[in-house]
């Protein structure tokens, strides 16, 4: 394959609700039509799961071209070496065309692969060993050796269901990369997956004011909550091939509702509820509220992770997204970054 050219490419990164898809949709704009647009988010990969990802419109989609958006059922994984290769085979794709390739999102470990490649085994993931550390302290080791046995029966075979530090990091492999232990032990040891493009040209929004982002994240979780988040949780459950554990339903609001409504089952199901479903009376007002505290929270830390993702990234171009004129600022800097790589 030929070498991306940079000046066809451009990145804009920033925590969740820091305001990337209006500043996504101003560049759009500013350039006329001539750019698409190229999903680095976890989360809107899946189909069914509009509400809880902020999923643009579908006027906003058919106004600019997305990709990688609705390209996967719930049930099915995403790994960072699938965006990579597939993101790499896009941009290729849409400069063909003669467009600017515009990577919108807040996964960071799709950026890091598409910058830098892939090992075959990825590294570790503090928050992810942290949220295994939690669930087995709950439920125990061998609780956690039965939920890899589910994913990697190769890999649950070889190890006792005591054995906490390995099946903590196959777990950990599998809910980082989406693909088993087992599998990537195929490969040899060391090799890379896949190349990385190096450090193209990237647009970071964060924000001066932890607060002003707080806020705003309070609102974007109240407006989720309005717009049917609940109903759009119990319709996934409900297809009854879904379960907690899943990649899609770990992402956050959709693990926090899926938790409450099962609580909710559990204290109200009436003899004619069967077993698993949801109880037909509604949440209560305690319930919300809980739902709403654990939401927030977890959005907060899904943001505190990326911005310590970002500040990691020695290419990034910052514009503070609590700034009146941030807008601005990012069609100044992203005029700026392409035809400074035109001229190189």
């Amino acid at each position: 394959m030929s070498k991306v050219h940079s000046a066809r490419v451009l990145c804009l990164a920033g925590p969740t609700a820091s305001g990337k898809t209006a500043a996504a949709f101003a560049i759009a704009q500013h350039l006329q039509g001539q750019l698409e647009i190229i999903s680095v988010d976890s989360a809107l990969v899946y189909r069914g799961m509009d509400i809880g990802t902020a999923k643009p419109t579908a006027a906003e989609l058919a106004a600019v071209s997305h990709h990688l958006i609705d390209i996967r059922d719930p049930l099915q994984a995403y790994s960072a070496a699938e965006f990579a290769a597939d993101a790499q085979a896009l941009i290729r794709q849409i400069n063909a065309r003669g467009h600017l390739a515009l990577l919108v999102g807040g996964t960071m470990l799709y950026f890091k692969a598409l910058f830098h490649g892939l090992d075959a085994l990825p590294p570790a993931d503090p928050a992810v060993r942290a949220e295994l550390e939690a669930q087995a302290q709950a439920l125990g080791w061998p609780a956690m050796h039965a939920e890899l046995a589910r994913v990697d029966a190769i890999t649950a075979a070889r190890l006792a269901p005591n054995d906490s530090q390995r099946i903590q990091r196959a777990l950990e492999v599998f809910r980082v990369s989406g693909q088993t232990l087992s599998a990537l032990h195929a490969a040899k040891e060391g090799e890379r997956q896949l190349q990385g493009l190096g450090e193209l040209p990237l647009i970071s929004l964060e924000p001066r004011e932890r607060v002003w982002l707080h806020e705003r994240i309070a609102r974007r979780f109240d407006a989720m909550l309005a717009a049917g988040l609940i109903d759009e949780v119990k319709a996934l459950r409900a297809r009854g091939d879904l379960n907690p554990d899943l990649p899609s339903m770990r992402c956050v609001g959709y693990r926090q509702t899926w938790e409450i409504l099962d609580s909710h089952a559990a204290l109200g199901l009436d003899s004619h509820v069967a077993p698993g479903l949801d109880s037909p009376r509604d949440l209560d007002a305690s319930e919300l509220s809980t739902l709403r505290d654990k939401g927030i929270f977890a959005t907060r830390q899904l943001a505190k992770r990326q911005i310590t993702w970002l500040r990691s990234m020695p290419q990034r171009r910052v514009v503070f997204c609590d700034a009146p004129d941030a807008l601005a600022q990012v069609l100044a800097l992203a005029q700026s970054l392409t035809d400074q790589a035109e001229s190189t």
